[in-house]
């Protein structure tokens, strides 16, 4: 895995002379390097991100930073994460063909990938704060989240294989750590870096004044760092999905790990409900009809994961996990075994997706759907309905029966005032 001695960061002016020498990427730009249009256009919070536009395609050149972007060179990180990115990009390529972009080049010692630029696809937060809605989103997302859960795991795997993939990941240790910090903990303290909107102060004081919330999000940090059940991507929500009207990829696994099936999925759905909760600001005759769209897409993309978690528990359990030799070989029935495991995952993922709605309020890298809110006076009574409704997930976690009651406490909170 890279370190800086051989590292150096690139500019628009200097890739150019890099990229001629790579001749895979410079053969797919066309041309010569004269002839290529680069831009920067990192906007996240941890690398470089160019497009390179050349006479025959373009391609997107991702180049990690060894510091946080958002605060600066005081917060190190190490170079090594683009190593996992790559890694997590090849996997879930071949768990869920076409779902990310492909991998052109990859420079381990400059932690530069070289990959597909996913055109004409913007991302998918700003359609979403832009009212603009995406055909065939919830079987995209809940397709990939099961795919990638199963065959990721000892259901599919074989033990030896995933075993290894574990031991890799395991050394992906700063980047999980952010994780461990802004999601489960910074939230419920005074944190450094948190910020929060003013008016929020009286929600946040209750919030933070409640041991048995807080040890209920310890209890899943417990879980998130121990459970190795999938290789999950880690850091899946709206700014890491690119859509057309009908079209979607999922980019950006730096956070991959492997971690409880229901991260990745949790965290998707908490993305949404913000969404949800926010629209009021953004929106203006058509905000119930959007409203009703985005709590169409959280219900089918959770039903589209359990159809085909459960298709891929039927077709493809190959791994030493719930073996055919115990239920099926024996002429045992294993769908009850599928939807127990099935309502393990709902739980954990009903847990994440509340912490996920406070960390994205309350820690250091808010979302744009309420950033965006200029006047703190409309933006702080949807952040405090978002609030509340994160602490009813994480504390009713084991009893919420399913997606049906969690649409519906969204509509209830969604016309609560709590400031």
């Amino acid at each position: 895995m890279s370190d800086q001695r051989n590292y150096t960061p690139f500019s628009a002016e200097t890739l150019p002379s890099y990229l001629s020498q790579a001749t895979d990427v410079a053969n797919r730009l066309g041309g010569s390097r004269d002839d290529w249009k680069i831009k920067e256009v990192g906007d996240g919070n941890l690398n470089l991100v160019f497009i390179v536009e050349g006479p025959q395609s373009t391609v997107i050149v991702k180049q990690a930073l060894p510091y946080v972007r958002l605060v600066g060179d005081s917060w190190p990180l190490p170079l090594y994460r683009a190593f996992f990115e790559y890694h997590a990009l090849k996997r879930q390529a071949e768990r869920d063909p076409g779902a990310v972009p492909e991998v052109f080049l990859f420079d381990e010692p400059n932690a530069l990938i070289a990959m597909e630029f996913i055109a004409p696809h913007a991302i998918l937060r700003k359609k979403l704060i832009d009212g603009e809605k995406v055909d065939n989103l919830a079987p995209f997302l809940g397709k990939f989240c099961a795919r990638t859960a199963f065959r990721g795991s000892e259901l599919s795997m074989k033990s030896s294989d995933k075993k290894a993939d574990v031991a890799m990941f395991a050394g992906n240790v700063e980047i999980p750590a952010i994780t461990e910090s802004l999601v489960f903990t910074d939230p419920y303290y005074d944190a450094e870096r948190n910020h929060h909107t003013p008016e929020l102060d009286p929600v946040v004081a209750q919030l933070r004044s409640d041991p048995a919330l807080k040890a209920r999000v310890q209890r899943m940090l417990m879980k998130f760092a121990s459970n190795t059940e999938t290789m999950v991507h880690g850091d899946l929500h709206s700014g890491s999905i690119m859509s057309t009207d009908s079209d979607s990829r999922v980019i950006d696994p730096e956070f991959v790990q492997y971690a409880p099936m229901g991260f990745d999925i949790g965290m998707l759905i908490a993305n949404f409900l913000m969404a949800y909760f926010s629209q009021p600001a953004h929106r203006g005759d058509d905000l119930e009809d959007f409203q009703t769209w985005i709590l169409s897409v959280i219900t089918g993309t959770w039903e589209t994961f359990v159809e085909e978690f459960t298709h891929l528990w039927q077709t493809e359990r190959t791994g030493m996990l719930y073996p055919k030799a115990l239920f099926e070989d024996q002429g045992h029935s294993s769908d009850e075994a599928c939807k127990a495991l099935l309502g393990d995952i709902w739980a954990d993922a009903v847990a994440i997706c509340g912490i996920e709605m406070h960390r994205r309020t309350l820690s250091l890298a808010h979302n744009a759907d309420f950033e965006s809110i200029e006047d703190t006076a409309v933006r702080a009574p949807l952040e405090a309905r978002n609030l509340m409704m994160g602490a009813e997930l994480v504390m009713t976690c084991d009893t919420l029966p399913d997606m049906t009651a969690l649409a519906s406490m969204a509509q209830d909170f969604n016309k609560r005032d709590f400031l």
